[in-house]
């Protein structure tokens, strides 16, 4: 059994071009603050700060999932990478990002289905924690300031994002999941 094909480290890689070109201008540094124009340092800063946070969201999902014999395959959601692209296109106020999704097979139990939801937003708030944990040690220079502060700042936001008991939100799986444990 392959833990991860071809394919979807592909889409993985697509996911996170895309995600960190949509996060570049809203990740700014002071140097490129104020500038109108595509800056590839903002594009190379937005992506080395979103793609973990959403790759590796991913994946811990992903595994759990075959960690509990479940067949998982990661997948892009082309419509909301679409909607998200147009939202940037067109300076929207607005910031919709729905990349990607774990498509599960089987019949696992309630808290199997609790903790692959759970997994990824714990992903999020272990990375929050890494970075909370870096920038309290005050030994960073400027740059590195700038990229644990912007780490805290998205995986605290997909956490909390991600768990709001909303479909298709991992939160609304982890609860319903919850509640069919308890009840």
């Amino acid at each position: 059994m392959v833990l991860i094909t071809l394919t979807e480290i592909f889409y993985l890689i697509i996911m996170s071009l895309v995600v960190g070109y949509i996060f570049t201008g809203l990740v700014r540094t002071p140097e490129t603050y104020g500038r109108k124009r595509f800056d590839w340092e903002e594009f190379k800063l937005a992506l080395y700060v979103s793609a973990p946070a959403i790759v590796l969201h991913e994946l811990a999902h992903k595994f759990v999932a075959l960690g509990f014999g479940l067949a998982a395959k990661f997948e892009v959601f082309w419509a909301g990478l679409g909607i998200a692209l147009v939202l940037k296109l067109v300076n929207s106020p607005i910031l919709l990002i729905a990349p990607g999704y774990v498509l599960i097979q089987g019949m696992g139990s309630n808290f199997a289905h609790f903790l692959i939801s759970l997994s990824g937003p714990l992903t999020n708030l272990v990375l929050f924690g890494i970075a909370k944990f870096m920038l309290d040690k005050k030994k960073l220079n400027r740059n590195q300031t700038i990229f644990w502060g912007l780490t805290k700042q998205i995986n605290i936001f997909l956490f909390i994002f991600n768990m709001l008991p909303i479909p298709p939100l991992d939160g609304f799986s982890v609860f319903r999941n919850l509640i069919a444990m308890i009840f």
